[in-house]
């Protein structure tokens, strides 16, 4: 049986994955994002980048047979399987500065910037090295006309996974999303097994 790892609410990790291994994100309870990071374990310069990836998939809801690429223009994972269908890779993770500008928190939460910051510290990333996460189950509609960007609950329900196969060996930061809009109004935790 796999260890089943489980994230709490609005907190986050960090971990490494061998070539080869699985990355199954779980939404245990339903409507959670998790912010998901990848850099290559022996240069962590290479990072998951949103633009390559959109650029080489020509679309911007990636699901089951895309790849996500590396700033190097490397594969870095490939979903293998997926529930859901939709996903987010043009929002960066939220921040103090989100929940300030955007909430007018006072004080901010620090988000899943930096949850993922404080997470990925011990790996040698320090915070100008994060990039846009690719938010697993994070459900942000484009208005084929303006343009315009919505952040709507996610689709996910109850058990739902996305399963991710490394194609280097990596550091990966995950989340269980801080952004009361991206979860449905809640904060939810995040399950994770590496095999």
């Amino acid at each position: 049986m796999r260890l089943v790892n489980e994230i709490p609410p609005r907190s986050g990790t960090a971990f490494t994955i061998d070539r080869g291994q699985r990355l199954t994100v779980i939404d245990p309870l339903g409507v959670q994002v998790a912010d998901l990071l990848a850099f290559n374990r022996a240069d962590i310069g290479e990072v998951i980048s949103s633009g390559r990836t959109l650029d080489y998939a020509s679309k911007i809801y990636l699901s089951t047979g895309d790849k996500l690429y590396s700033n190097r223009s490397n594969a870095m994972l490939d979903i293998v399987a997926d529930d859901v269908g939709r996903h987010d890779f043009l929002l960066t993770p939220c921040s103090s500065d989100t929940f300030r500008i955007l909430y007018g928190d006072d004080p901010p939460h620090r988000g899943c910037f930096g949850n993922l910051a404080s997470a990925l510290a011990p790996f040698g990333v320090i915070e100008d090295m994060i990039p846009t996460a690719f938010n697993c189950f994070m459900n942000v509609p484009v208005d084929g006309t303006t343009g315009e960007l919505t952040v709507l609950p996610p689709l996910s329900k109850a058990g739902d996974m996305i399963v991710f196969e490394a194609a280097m060996d990596l550091v990966i930061g995950l989340t269980a999303c801080s952004a009361l809009d991206s979860n449905g109004g809640s904060f939810k935790p995040i399950h994770w097994t590496v095999y």
